[in-house]
């Protein structure tokens, strides 16, 4: 199974046959209270830059529905001074980048996005919203899949490695403040490009 069959599987397809609910942006205000239990208690601080993943449709509506998500995001950008673009991956996914170094706008705007595209019809296509972090021992990630409605981290390292012992101590720390992904089969890692930094490059 190639990477993008993959993903698809993870955070689509099949996840979509298992889904225990259609996709809920209000699931994403649970990172308002869990970024500071990361800071405070694990040495974590927010990259201020999160993503949405979706995939596209070749649609003129849809189409539509992207154009709206960006209007909105800049009608906010002057209150939340959230930044944003809207790019498209190595792998045929879309993103939706938003960059804010306070992560309450951060993850308010993510949701103005999220709630858009359902709007539109198309939560069906939201596959999942990234959070990024840094420390001194590496970057961390928490995946929400709205397939799943839950959490999940992701430690990446060089070489396309998993920190499996952070991520366990993550799960740990976040178990009650986040929805956690209980399956470890849909811990789906989302590996940047071969030129990218982060999962949305």
């Amino acid at each position: 199974m190639g990477l993008l069959d993959g993903l698809r599987a993870a955070l689509g397809l099949r996840a979509e046959a298992d889904a225990r609910r259609d996709a809920d942006p209000e699931d994403l205000f649970g990172m308002s209270t869990a970024y500071l239990t990361m800071e405070a208690e694990l040495g974590y601080d927010s990259l201020g830059v999160g993503a949405l993943c979706f995939s596209g449709v070749d649609s003129h509506s849809f189409r539509e529905a992207v154009d709206e998500v960006e209007a909105i995001l800049e009608a906010g950008r002057a209150d939340t001074g959230t930044d944003f673009r809207v790019t498209e991956d190595d792998h045929g996914y879309h993103w939706v980048v938003l960059e804010d170094a306070d992560p309450e706008d951060l993850i308010t705007s993510m949701h103005f996005a999220a709630d858009t595209f359902i709007e539109h019809g198309y939560g069906s296509r939201l596959l999942a919203a990234v959070f990024g972090y840094d420390s001194p021992g590496g970057s961390a990630y928490w995946i929400y899949s709205f397939r799943r409605g839950a959490y999940y981290p992701f430690a990446p390292r060089p070489g396309r490695e998993r920190d499996s012992s952070a991520e366990f101590k993550l799960e740990a720390a976040l178990d009650g403040e986040l929805e956690i992904e209980r399956e470890k089969e849909y811990w789906y890692p989302l590996w940047p490009s071969a030129s990218g930094t982060h999962p949305w490059e």
